[in-house]
């Protein structure tokens, strides 16, 4: 089939596909890919350059002679990029229905694409070009029978992500619904199933009401026989459907927690740091579990509620057509009943509010115990964390009291009327019988007992629905008050994606920590080329971390200009830009998970030489091996299997794993043992090849072999030069230099003159 999707027409030679630049950058990559593979690869390069994005092949974690990477690797990667992007399942005649220009992605049976380009729908044809081709080669078509020949249904639609999409829009009640009403057919579905359940509970109702008279008055056995297989049957098809109606009931559930989970995760994970760095983990999470309950009133009460509205738009006229007296007296009742409890709803309301927030604060002295646990074992602190969380359980305990109390009072107002619309109507009907001269029977008034009480029970559902909307509200406010912040959203998802080479440059860089007067880098600039090792000194406060951190890209709220390569870094996609650079900080976190997977966390796709290429190049692999397992060796949650040596030098590991081109060491060393010290320091040469270091540090001895130091003081580059050259020109350095170095003092040199220097 020479003008399948796949194949090239005839005539056709390499070169002449290799004319396709997504087909020639990938070749210039040097991976090696399979055709079918190469084929995927470039297909998807193509539509994300119709969309106008341009992606970035390293994101892949391609490795020579690797198979084409599956649907959900080639739709992740597209998120990444900034495109939306859905798998799908679509048929030959779907396909010649599609009415939008875009290029549809063609996932063929044997690994490779196709591009669905245009459509003949008068022929009932596809226009299919092969991906490998240059735009300029003429494209095939393709009739049903020859694509199901190497297709079998397998899609991608790929578009421009759209501005006000629902993982844009602020988190609320709205923004749930909708995610509820995704659902529809389900709804619809449970709807159904909840009016046929009401409808078969009435009907057992009616029918005794109707016949129960006369099966006793006339002794008839064969009526009776008729109503309890009329009662049995309509039983039956009730337990079927109660049964139905819980499954998708469960269903629905778990697909918005579903949803919710995943968009809650990824709004969360899109703050910036200094959010986390603000708030109490405690909070931040009490606040994000309330969307449990958001999730339970949607698909629980309140559809029960739309259920009882349903209840009563069939009782009531039913009731009214029995009897409009008794009828008009269960309504009354009912009202009553209503208004009991919205006269307590505001009362209710508040003092929800104050138990969701003292909840809170109790979970915050949770967790914050559970996360500082060695502090507190080391300080003994158990008794005096015992006492606060004491005092927030009793505090939580008593409002649950409190809100309990307040709660009992329209409940004990509101029994009366309840037990009249039960059975309190059979006496007022009797009443009624005997001293009016209209006749009431007693099927009427045996209907009205049975019936009252499935009138009242709806009406006071409805009026405490709104009790649960008050509480639902206030719940959503609270997940609201951390997913609508300001995010890193737009950041991670556009912008420029440069192949970097190193150079960093700081053009007149301000910035100042929110809260804070004093501007933590003033006017700030230095440029550094590619490859360089930069150590960063100063005094505490100098504003060596802020440096690291305007870096990272965590803040971005700078004035003044920071540029990589020439681009300026607030135009490169965030994620890009931490991708491609290493962080070692002073105190680093391990997963829980073996030590290859720490290793290779930030690439998960790399493979066990991958890892042990970079435990060697930080210095790792010596004590690795030593380990129980090791490279499967398994690090508890805390690391109190390893020293803080060994973390430390997973940790750069770890970093060096994506060989990155820029590398940030933020007080790397500064609490290792010498020994240690002197381990990470040995290979920092051997690190630094090909790439550009900024390390921070306390210790000058450890910088001595850094191209350049620069000396920060109170936000601003005081000098920038070799050891050598600030020893004999920068009186700071020199001071630190000589305070940490005594024995290297030269005759004469004290601390008065020191501090005369410095002034």
């Amino acid at each position: 089939m020479n003008d399948s999707p796949h194949n090239p027409e005839p005539g056709l030679g390499t070169d002449q596909a290799s004319a396709n630049p997504d087909v020639a950058y990938l070749r210039d990559a040097q991976l090696g890919l399979r055709p079918q593979c190469e084929a995927r690869l470039a297909a998807l390069l193509n539509v994300a350059r119709y969309h106008g994005v341009e992606m970035n092949l390293e994101a892949l974690r391609l490795r020579p002679g690797e198979h084409a990477p599956n649907p959900p690797e080639l739709i992740a990667w597209l998120q990444e990029a900034g495109l939306w992007s859905r798998g799908v399942h679509m048929n030959f005649r779907q396909l010649v229905n599609i009415d939008a220009p875009a290029p549809i992605v063609l996932l063929l049976d044997d690994g490779g694409a196709a591009l669905l380009v245009g459509r003949d729908k008068g022929r009932n044809l596809l226009v299919i070009r092969d991906p490998r081709q240059s735009g300029s080669a003429s494209p095939v078509l393709v009739d049903e029978l020859r694509l199901k020949q190497v297709w079998s249904g397998a899609c991608l639609l790929i578009r421009a992500s759209r501005h006000g999409t629902i993982e844009e829009q602020p988190f609320n009640l709205s923004l749930v619904a909708r995610l509820v009403w995704g659902d529809r057919k389900i709804l619809r579905d449970i709807g159904i199933t909840s009016v046929t359940l009401t409808a078969l509970s009435l009907i057992p109702i009616l029918v005794v009401m109707q016949t129960i008279g006369k099966v006793l008055q006339y002794h008839s056995v064969d009526t009776l026989n008729l109503v309890i297989i009329l009662l049995c049957v309509a039983i039956f098809f009730e337990a079927i459907l109660t049964w139905s109606r819980k499954i998708m009931e469960v269903v629905l559930a778990a697909k918005l927690d579903a949803r919710l989970n995943l968009m809650i995760f990824d709004r969360l994970v899109a703050l910036p740091i200094d959010y986390f760095e603000r708030e109490q983990a405690g909070q931040i999470t009490h606040k994000i579990s309330q969307v449990n309950r958001v999730r339970q009133f949607l698909t629980g009460k309140l559809m029960n509620a739309f259920i009882d509205i349903f209840m009563l738009t069939l009782l009531l006229p039913i009731l009214f057509y029995m009897n409009a007296a008794l009828a008009w007296t269960v309504l009354i009742a009912a009202a009553l009943i209503a208004a009991i409890i919205a006269i307590f709803l505001k009362p209710i309301a508040i003092m929800t509010g104050k138990i969701i927030m003292a909840e809170s604060a109790k979970g915050s002295i949770l967790v914050e115990t559970i996360f500082g646990i060695r502090t507190v074992k080391a300080l003994a602190l158990e008794n005096t964390r015992a006492a606060q969380w004491d005092r927030r359980v009793a505090e939580v305990a008593e409002l649950h009291v409190e809100e309990s109390r307040l709660a009992n009072w329209p409940m004990t107002l509101t029994l009366p009327l309840q037990r009249y619309c039960s059975y309190g109507v059979i006496v007022v009907g009797a009443f009624i019988a005997l001293h009016s001269k209209s006749s009431v029977d007693s099927s009427s008034l045996f209907g009205f007992m049975m019936l009252g009480g499935r009138v009242a029970g709806p009406l006071v559902s409805l009026a405490g629905l709104l009790e649960e909307v008050q509480e639902a509200k206030a719940s959503i406010g609270m997940v609201g008050d951390v997913l609508n912040r300001t995010n890193e959203r737009h950041a991670l998802t556009n912008g420029l994606r440069p192949r970097f080479e190193g150079s960093v440059e700081f053009n007149d860089v301000t910035f100042r920590y929110e809260g804070t007067k004093t501007p933590a880098l003033d006017k700030m600039s230095f440029k550094i080329p590619a490859g360089t090792m930069l150590g960063l000194v100063g005094r505490s406060g100098s504003g060596k971390s802020t440096v690291t951190r305007l870096l990272q890209g965590i803040n971005r709220d700078y004035s003044g200009s920071i540029r990589i390569d020439g681009t300026d870094m607030r135009e490169i996609n965030l994620r890009h830009i931490r991708k491609n650079f290493g962080m070692v900080l002073q105190d680093n976190f391990l997963f829980r998970g073996s030590v290859r997977d720490n290793i290779i966390a930030g690439r998960p796709g790399l493979s066990f030489e991958d890892a042990v290429r970079a435990a060697r190049l930080a210095g790792a692999e010596e004590f690795i091996e030593r380990l129980p397992n090791g490279y499967d060796t398994f690090i508890q949650e805390g690391s109190p299997n390893l020293s803080g040596g060994q973390k430390q030098r997973l940790a750069i590991a770890r970093a060096l794993i994506s060989d990155p081109k820029i590398l940030i060491l933020d007080e790397a060393t500064s609490a290792l043992d010498p020994e240690s010290e002197a381990l990470v320091n040995a290979n920092i040469k051997r690190i630094a090849a090909g790439r550009t270091m900024v390390i921070v540090s306390h210790r000058l001895s450890s910088l001595l072999d850094c191209n350049l130091i620069m000396v920060l003081d109170r936000g601003c580059t005081i000098d920038i030069g070799t050891h050598h050259e600030l020893v004999e020109r920068c009186a700071i350095y020199r001071h630190l230099w000589f305070q940490q170095n005594r024995h290297l003092s030269p005759e004469g040199f004290d601390d008065a003159s020191s501090q005369t220097a410095i002034v």
